[in-house]
Formats: structure tokens, sequence, C-alpha cells
């Protein structure tokens, strides 16, 4: 997998925040040199009702169970990491390795906003 500089992970996160999962997707999909997965609200028949969100690799989807988690960065990044996974031919990423990848994204995000908060405190004074 290719290395996402800690700027444009936060720009992802924000992307999400802000209501445009799939320009995010869509985004990671150009860094990585994949198709973009389709994001959807729904679930799948025969599935736990339970789960948040699920990824279907023959149909290259990513079914997100409401609006919420639609634009849940950390649910979102978690689920696009098995459709990196899967095109890289190894679909059985652990939930682990996607849960760390989800979080350096967050973890960049609130770096990002940590260092503009203290910019804008110091621009106060």
């Amino acid at each position: 997998m290719s290395d996402i500089d800690d700027l444009t992970k936060a720009k992802i996160v924000a992307l999400i925040l802000d209501k445009k999962t799939e320009q995010a997707l869509d985004w990671l999909s150009k860094l990585y040199k994949i198709d973009v997965p389709q994001i959807v609200v729904g679930t799948i028949k025969k599935k736990r009702r339970t789960v948040y969100a699920v990824y279907v690799v023959r149909e290259k989807k990513i079914y997100a169970s409401n609006s919420e988690i639609f634009y849940n960065p950390f649910v979102v990044l978690h689920e696009y990491y098995h459709h990196i996974r899967s095109k890289l031919g190894t679909h059985r990423g652990s939930e682990k390795h996607a849960n760390m990848y989800a979080q350096q994204f967050i973890d960049a995000y609130m770096h990002a906003v940590e260092k503009l908060n203290q910019s804008t405190s110091a621009k106060l004074k």
C-alpha cells in the first residue's frame, strides 16, 4: 500500500465529516489507483444487523447500516481498508489491521485540528 501523508489523511476525514463520503472514497481510490467502491445506506440479506457496516467484495460495495454511519470516518475507512485488501488480492485483512488503518486517518485529523487550534489561539493573544 502506498503511503498517504498526514495532511491528506486529515482532509479525507474532513470530507467524510462534511458529508462528502463519496468524494473521499474517490480521492482515496485515485491515490491507490484502484476502482472506487460504491457506498450505500442499507443492509444485506442474511447478514447480522448488529454491524455498523460491511464490505461485500463481489459487489465492490460498502453497506452502511444508516446515514449516521455513512458519515462516520472510522467506520467508512475501516471498510475501505477491506476494499483495498481485496484489490491487492488478499481480502482477509484482519479487523485489527482495518481498525489501525482507520485510526491513522483519525489521528492525523485530530493532530491537524490541534495544530489549527494552537495557531488560532496564538494569533488571538
